[in-house]
């Protein structure tokens, strides 16, 4: 057995024996699904809407607390390193707006693994509230440094400027993608045990 995969296994775990060559590999494919998914964009400034979140809070949903962390922090490194792995295909970690959003991706995934962990994620109601907190600590750590950076920058940086620029314009998407995980994960679940069947 892995030491990355907690004692409370998450739906992965129903499918793929636990080892850490197993855990190496689903903390990449976690890194690359994010990857991928930050190509789905909507250019916009200062912050791009993208598909990011949602392969965020799916690998938190399908790893679990620390193979979920790990795997956005494989994703941010391999950014950092010059893989062109972020948003439009960009590389490197500049002081820019989103930078604080990148660090969110890590404790977002851990949160919602938490919960994964858990088989609280059971039921779409409880799958919504995993998601949500997840979201809500993307944006605990975005939200800070795009207020800072638009300061930097000579643009207003009180709170209402802060959430038009970073959060207004992305409420409808993240509903729409709890909504949608809060469907599918359930009913994912309801696979597992039929095919354990």
């Amino acid at each position: 057995m892995s030491i990355l995969v907690s004692r409370k296994p998450t739906i992965v775990d129903a499918f793929i024996s636990r080892s850490l060559a197993a855990d190496i590999v689903l903390i990449a494919s976690g890194a690359v699904l994010t990857a991928a998914a930050a190509q789905i964009t909507i250019p916009m400034w200062p912050v791009p809407i993208t598909g990011q979140t949602f392969a965020v809070l799916l690998t938190g949903a399908a790893l679990g607390t620390a193979r979920g962390a790990l795997s956005m922090l494989l994703y941010v490194l391999l950014g950092a390193i010059g893989l062109p792995v972020f948003a439009g295909a960009k590389a490197g970690i500049a002081f820019g707006p989103t930078l604080g959003y990148l660090a969110g991706f890590i404790a977002a995934a851990a949160i919602v693994g938490f919960f994964a962990e858990r088989k609280i994620g059971r039921t779409p109601f409880v799958v919504a509230l995993g998601f949500i907190a997840g979201n809500a600590a993307i944006y605990a750590f975005g939200l800070p440094w795009l207020s800072y950076f638009l300061g930097s920058v000579g643009y207003p940086n009180d709170l209402a400027a802060t959430f038009a620029a970073g959060l207004n314009p992305f409420i409808v998407g993240d509903a729409v993608k709890i909504l949608l995980a809060s469907a599918l994960l359930p009913v994912s679940w309801v696979l597992v045990k039929r095919l354990k069947k």
